[in-house]
């Protein structure tokens, strides 16, 4: 087959026209063949290549009734390949357990200068690749259209956080993506992040710069995401489970039918004989929700996460821009790390402090209406909460919150007072007035680095966390997008 005739294929290949001028290959070549004399009927073949129909439409059309399903086709034939040469890569970092017989989560990624895996098609033809062997050279003065035909490599995606948001849209992103190849970076992962301490109850919280309609439906897909999990075998490993209580209200709220009404399940005004059981309280919502018990839950992610081939490596991410020789596109899931990270001024912590304890006895939540007192049966301990102190950096437990939180917890329900093993936990809640949920585009000297955000979920992260994590995995599929646009406009 000459090189011509090998090169007339490709030209009709759509998905594959990249073309670089250089010199031409000398005669014969490993699987195809190049004459100085068939220069001119190359160059004349790739503008007529421009008009004529691809390979996958007509390799369709001999084909139909052929017994392919729809979108299938014939293997393309292809030349053998070429010998390439490895470029110098980085030296192979050795990966650190982050405990005992774990030793999926590494130090740093791979580094990004290793060999080019691109795929070739017919013919193999290279030249402008430095990670490739060069054909020898035809005799000065000899010209030829070298046609280099890599198909994209797969985008490499980093999420930066590895807390509840981080690794549900890490999750997210490999399933809907999985071309991509995808990693995780951060300074900390479970049992040392916010999430931990989370209580980790499906009760909405509202973002008065997000439209209800929105905050609703990221609240639809986590609850229909999480239900789902409670009723297979791995909701105990998961740490998911349905609970049935109390919302009590003091006066009668403004709004008497919450927007998330409808997505819990048997959601009613309580009857005055449960309201007997709250003397302090007029109105009161009872209702069917789930909780997470979260250091299981962030456990289950992970386990997830590495079955779909995701990667997880401790790293401080001190600046994005450090990545974008690393990674096409970094996701931002940060938390309140964002404040410093990219300098969000919108972003203010909320200190929260909870208790947990050992009740087992307790089997119903109760929460205050104004969100300030809750008890929140998990599957081993009850959480009692709690504090929201704005603008507070303060990761120290007060003595003081402990006791107002027991005290006020045990006024709610008196049995309380026989918990037993209280452990103190303070988180930072990382607050904006909505979700940062978008794409932006980071830009030095020319250089561009697509960046998505998914941050500033405050006190109401587990209840719409697949919710916003599905829809950054799609601001990552229109990256990814404008990525494959780009390269085939630099293609042509």
């Amino acid at each position: 087959m000459s090189l011509l005739e090998c090169t007339g294929e490709i030209f009709k290949e759509k998905s594959y026209r990249q073309a670089v001028k250089g010199t031409a290959p000398a005669a014969p070549t490993r699987g195809c063949q190049a004459l100085p004399g068939e220069v001119p009927a190359l160059e004349a073949a790739f503008a007529q290549a421009q008009t004529a129909p691809s390979l996958a439409e007509g390799r369709r059309a001999r084909h139909s009734g052929s017994g392919l399903g729809e979108g299938e086709l014939p293997a393309a034939p292809c030349a053998p390949p070429l010998p390439r040469q490895r470029a110098p890569s980085s030296p192979t970092l050795l990966p650190r357990a982050s405990r005992e017989g774990d030793s999926s989560r590494q130090d740093r990624g791979p580094s990004p200068h290793q060999d080019c895996g691109h795929p070739w098609t017919a013919g193999r033809l290279s030249g402008c690749a430095d990670s490739h062997t060069r054909f020898p050279q035809l005799p000065e003065g000899a010209s030829l259209l070298w046609l280099c035909t890599p198909e994209m490599a797969a985008p490499k995606v980093a999420v930066v956080g590895a807390g509840v948001i981080g690794l549900s849209t890490a999750l997210c992103i490999a399933e809907t993506c999985p071309s991509c190849s995808v990693m995780v970076l951060s300074d900390q992962f479970s049992p040392n992040t916010t999430s931990d301490v989370a209580a980790g109850m499906l009760i909405p919280h509202t973002y008065p710069g997000t439209p209800i309609h929105v905050q609703k439906q990221w609240f639809k897909e986590t609850f229909t995401y999480l239900f789902a999990i409670s009723n297979s075998a791995e909701a105990s490993e998961a740490g998911i489970h349905l609970v049935s209580g109390w919302q009590v209200f003091k006066n009668t709220p403004k709004e008497e039918l919450p927007f998330w009404s409808d997505v819990v399940l048997g959601f009613r005004p309580m009857s005055e004989a449960e309201l007997q059981k709250f003397p302090q309280h007029r109105f009161g919502q009872a209702f069917t929700t789930l909780k997470c018990d979260c250091p299981p839950y962030l456990l289950w992610l992970e386990k997830r996460l590495k079955a779909t081939g995701v990667q997880m490596y401790t790293r401080k991410v001190a600046d994005l821009w450090e990545l974008h020789s690393e990674y096409n596109i970094v996701v931002n899931c940060t938390g309140i790390g964002a404040h410093q990270l990219v300098g969000d001024e919108k972003l203010f912590p909320v200190r929260g402090q909870v208790l947990k304890v050992h009740a087992p006895w307790v089997k119903n939540f109760i929460r205050d209406g104004d969100g300030l007192t809750y008890i929140y049966p998990g599957i081993h301990r009850v959480t009692l909460g709690g504090t929201r102190e704005k603008e507070s950096w303060s990761l120290s437990p007060d003595p003081g919150a402990t006791k107002g939180i027991f005290d006020r917890c045990c006024s709610l329900e008196p049995s309380l007072r026989g918990a037993q093993d209280i452990k103190v936990k303070v988180g930072l809640r990382p607050s904006r007035q909505c979700v940062r949920l978008q794409r932006e585009v980071l830009s030095q000297g020319g250089v561009k680095l697509l960046v998505v955000h998914n941050y500033g979920h405050g006190a109401g992260g587990f209840s719409v966390h697949r919710g916003t994590a599905k829809e950054a995995a799609r601001l990552v599929g229109e990256c990814i997008a404008a990525l494959q646009g780009s390269s085939s406009r630099a293609k042509l």
